[in-house]
C-alpha cells in the first residue's frame, strides 16, 4: 500500500495499543463490522508486534500496520511481522530510508513547518500532524496549505468526536488518528461491541 491508500481507507484511522494478543482478532472483528477497515496497532506495548501478525494472518481484508515506530530497527520488525505500513510520531533520515529500503508506506510525524519541508524535500507527501491539538490543530494545518499546498495529513493526538469535523473539513486532511473508539476498558472487559457502536456513532456524525 502506498501511504495515500492507507489514508483513503477510512475517515478515521483507530490508534490502539493493545495489552494481550488475543484482543486482536476480535477487535479487528469489532471495527470492522462499525465501517473501519484500518488498524494503527501502537508498538508502545510487548502485544503489539504479536497483535499485528494474529491479524495480517487471519484478516487479509483488514489494512494493519504499527505505530509509534521510532527507529529503523522497529520499522523492520513492523514489517516482519505482517504490517502493510507504519505511522511515526516523527521523522527522521533513518526512518525515511528504512522505509524505501523496505518499500514499505511510512505516514511520518511531523510538526513544524520545518518538518513538513524535510518530508516533501525527500518525496513523503503524506504526513501525520502529531501531537494535533498541541502543535497547532486546524490553525497549523490552514497554515501548512500555503507553503505546502500538495501535502496531505493525518492529524492525531487530541482529536476526539467533538472536534472530528473541524480536522476533515480542511482541503489537506483525509483522514483522524484517534483512540477515542477503541476505549482500553472497553478492550479490557471484552466489550467490542461497544467498540462497534462508537464506529458507527464517529462515521456517522460526518459531514
Amino acid at each position: 500500500m502506498t501511504a495515500a491508500e492507507v489514508m483513503a481507507v477510512s475517515p478515521i484511522v483507530p490508534v490502539i495499543a493493545l495489552e494481550r494478543v488475543e484482543d486482536a482478532l476480535p477487535l479487528a472483528e469489532a471495527l470492522m463490522e462499525g465501517g473501519i477497515a484500518v488498524m494503527e496497532i501502537t508498538l508502545r506495548t510487548d502485544a503489539g508486534l504479536g497483535s499485528i501478525e494474529a491479524i495480517a494472518r487471519s484478516m487479509p481484508e483488514m489494512h494493519v500496520g504499527a505505530g509509534t515506530v521510532i527507529d529503523a530497527a522497529g520499522f523492520r520488525a513492523a514489517v516482519d511481522h505482517g504490517s502493510q505500513f507504519v505511522f511515526t510520531p516523527g521523522i527522521s533520515e533513518e526512518l525515511m530510508h528504512t522505509s524505501r529500503e523496505l518499500d514499505t508506506a511510512l505516514i511520518p510525524g511531523v510538526a513544524t513547518a520545518s518538518e513538513v519541508m524535510l518530508a516533501q524535500n525527500n518525496g513523503f507527501t503524506h504526513c501525520k500532524l502529531f501531537p494535533a491539538t498541541v502543535a497547532g490543530g486546524t490553525a497549523a494545518l490552514n497554515a501548512f496549505n500555503g507553503p505546502f499546498a500538495s501535502m496531505r495529513f493525518c492529524p492525531t493526538g487530541g482529536v476526539n468526536l467533538t472536534n472530528l469535523n473541524e480536522f476533515l473539513s480542511l482541503e489537506n486532511v483525509l483522514c483522524v488518528g484517534g483512540s477515542w473508539i477503541v476505549p482500553k476498558d472497553a478492550i479490557r472487559e471484552g466489550n467490542f461491541g461497544e467498540i462497534t457502536r462508537l464506529c458507527r456513532e464517529a462515521l456517522g456524525s460526518i459531514g
